[in-house]
């Protein structure tokens, strides 16, 4: 049994009176862990307050609190790829993910996660990632090393103060018009959990789309997020009827299988780009990772200017 050395994190929603008991909503919220480990894992103080204050098998629930908990697992599947740091300061670490692997410990997976594979070889233990990216899509992460100026670079992100460039292979059957999109819309949990859906209101996802270059019957497209929600570039493709290339989620959710290490999704984090907000310099930093394309073209098409 491997346990997690580092938390996950739970924002409780807003709901309708009476409120459950915390150990009721967590055995809904997450229907894959039974409630008896829940049990368990309350009783053993692994579900704790912010503050890190274990949590009482008996806790009321709390809308918008924040809890903790510390994940285990039976057998943890091994990520047979190799994550690489870009660069490193006082300040920063900016590291490559691999397809496959997680950022921070999440479903079946505990060790097996970008975070503990950075503080194992840095020997950083303050590491925290600043921005975060799916465990299917591949490139650029940053970190945060020192807690001190932490804040200043989640501004960054927070305020929209870097540009982030994506770089997709989509399927081009049925092209949508046009070459460039600027895709607004709501996205909100939709069924099952992990997956996102749009809704009626006010638009909290935006991202601009341009096609690059077309081969056969798929193309090669720069994706710039000019928010973070959820799989928001996943779903604004699949929106424009562009599927990324072996995307399970999008449009259609497929029947659960093995990672396919052979065929991974199509989407990389191509390129940071932000000021320093402590040392003032300006920063620019680029992914390898590679995509079921030229490569000497994909690094030539970066750019929405």
């Amino acid at each position: 049994m491997a346990v997690s050395p580092y938390f996950s994190t739970v924002t409780l929603p807003r709901m309708e009176r009476p409120y459950p008991l915390l150990l009721d909503f967590l055995a809904q919220r997450f229907p894959a862990v039974p409630r008896e480990r829940w049990e368990q894992r309350l009783a053993a103080g692994r579900v704790q307050d912010e503050d890190g204050r274990p949590l009482p098998p008996d806790s009321s629930y709390v809308p918008l609190a924040r809890i903790h908990y510390f994940r285990e697992v039976a057998a943890e599947p091994v990520i047979p790829f190799a994550e690489k740091i870009v660069f490193a300061d006082d300040e920063i670490l900016v590291a490559c993910k691999p397809h496959f692997l997680p950022v921070i410990p999440a479903g079946p997976y505990v060790n097996e996660c970008l975070l503990h594979r950075l503080k194992k070889k840095t020997g950083l233990s303050d590491l925290v990632p600043v921005n975060r990216i799916d465990r299917e899509t591949a490139g650029l992460v940053l970190f945060s090393v020192n807690r001190h100026t932490r804040g200043r670079y989640h501004d960054l992100f927070m305020h929209g103060q870097v540009e982030k460039i994506y770089q997709a292979v989509a399927e081009y059957r049925h092209p949508p018009a046009g070459a460039e999109w600027l895709v607004e819309n709501r996205l909100v949990e939709g069924e099952p959990w992990f997956r996102m859906q749009t809704a009626a209101g006010r638009a909290n996802a935006r991202s601009r789309i341009r096609l690059a270059e077309i081969r056969e019957e798929k193309a090669l497209f720069l994706l710039q997020p000019l928010t973070g929600k959820k799989h928001q570039l996943r779903l604004h493709m699949s929106g424009l009827g562009l599927r990324i290339m072996y995307d399970r989620c999008y449009p259609d959710l497929l029947p659960i299988r093995a990672d396919d290490f052979a065929n991974p999704l199509q989407l990389v984090a191509r390129l940071l780009r932000f000021q320093d907000p402590v040392t003032g310099r300006k920063m620019e930093f680029r992914s390898d990772r590679p995509l079921c394309w030229e490569e000497n073209k994909v690094d030539s098409l970066l750019s929405f200017r």
